[in-house]
């Protein structure tokens, strides 16, 4: 059995529906007319004109303009015959229900003129109810005007915000695919090869077992410890995907800065609120490898990290006074730069590398616009 709420069509809900509660009105200007078959006629375009605007509502394609057009019709008819100027709201509200830009305007523009032209001629044949209802045909007539603008904006707005929704969550399925990636890689490149040298020397072990057992000791040694750093580079990267706040990475960079003898100044406010989650961590990792090249190939002395904010964007420099990045560097450092590259990339970020007198990294990644 169907339930009572499933009559309303599911594209338009109850809203059309409330209208209806003003279809006593019309009647009160049909009874008006003293003569029965001016009654009967205002009755029949009554229900006729509901008829329609329900058709309107709930078919598509030219039936919608067919139905509209129809409206259109009786408006005017009941605007002429019994001074009825209020059907003319109804046709505004449904108006603005349509999305295909051309129809809206030439319904919107049709509508305006015959709505004007019937008022008017209304006015100009001296008819007594237009004069005693002026200030309600007045605020009908801004009606007119300005609720289709509003009704297709509003749903114009609604379908923008549902498919901002769709994209993210395409966002974040693709993050998710490309985490999923990320990681397959990252296993492979720190299990793939040490668990092939384990099994290499596990079979040299095996066969050196009876000629040389001292030899065969040395390779289960091997075995053993190359089994540890697997596991040990393992712990390292679940740590790295559980993902780091910026101002905690920040404090680790001062810590090792410091027990590499080099001084760290820091510029800027660690604590952001402006960009999402991934992006922070991804800013993290970013920072941990720059400060660990620093470290490793510079030479230098001294590494300032500042952090600058803006409507659009996140800026994050780190700058060293240490050799630059030569060629030679450049090679060295390769990996790290291109995986800092590539993570920027998620995030609709860039990098930017300076040498002069010393390593400038400029990291970008844009900017989360929170709504209050």
């Amino acid at each position: 059995m169907n339930k009572w709420y499933q009559i309303f069509h599911k594209n338009t809900g109850l809203i059309p529906y409330v209208w209806i509660v003003f279809c006593i009105l019309p009647f009160y200007f049909i009874f008006q007319s003293s003569l029965p078959y001016e009654v009967v006629s205002g009755i029949i375009m009554i229900l006729l004109f509901f008829f329609c605007y329900r058709q309107a509502f709930v078919t598509k394609g030219w039936l919608v303009y067919f139905w509209t057009s129809v409206q259109i019709l009786i408006s005017i008819a009941m605007t002429l015959l019994f001074s009825y100027v209020y059907f003319s709201i109804f046709l505004a509200f449904f108006i603005g229900n349509i999305q295909n830009r051309a129809g809206f305007f030439t319904l919107y523009s049709i509508h305006i003129i015959t709505t004007f032209v019937t008022v008017n001629y209304g006015f100009a044949t001296q008819n007594k109810l237009f004069f005693t209802q002026f200030p309600f045909i007045l605020i009908s007539l801004i009606v007119v005007i300005l609720l289709p603008f509003n009704t297709f904006n509003r749903i114009k707005q609604g379908q923008l915000e549902g498919q901002l929704e769709n994209a993210n969550k395409r966002i974040s399925e693709l993050v998710k695919q490309e985490e999923r990636q990320r990681i397959a890689r990252d296993l492979h490149d720190t299990l793939g090869q040490k668990l092939s040298l384990i099994g290499l020397k596990s079979d040299l072990a095996g066969r050196l077992m009876n000629t040389n057992p001292a030899k065969a000791q040395a390779e289960m040694n091997d075995v053993r410890q190359t089994a540890r750093t697997a596991l040990k580079e393992v712990r390292e990267m679940v740590t790295q995907m559980r993902g780091t706040r910026l101002e905690d990475e920040l404090f680790r960079v001062r810590q090792i800065l410091k027990a590499a003898q080099i001084d760290f100044e820091f510029e800027g406010e660690a604590s952001l609120t402006g960009i999402s989650l991934i992006a922070e961590n991804v800013l993290s990792m970013c920072l941990k490898e720059a400060v660990t090249n620093v470290v490793k190939h510079s030479g230098a002395s001294l590494c300032s990290v500042t952090i600058e904010s803006s409507r659009t964007e996140l800026i994050l420099r780190v700058q060293d006074n240490g050799v630059g990045l030569s060629e030679q560097g450049k090679n060295n450092r390769g990996h790290g730069l291109q995986g800092m590259k590539e993570r920027l990339e998620f995030v609709n970020g860039s990098l930017e590398i300076v040498s002069n007198n010393g390593a400038l990294l400029i990291i970008r990644v844009p900017s989360v616009l929170r709504q209050v």
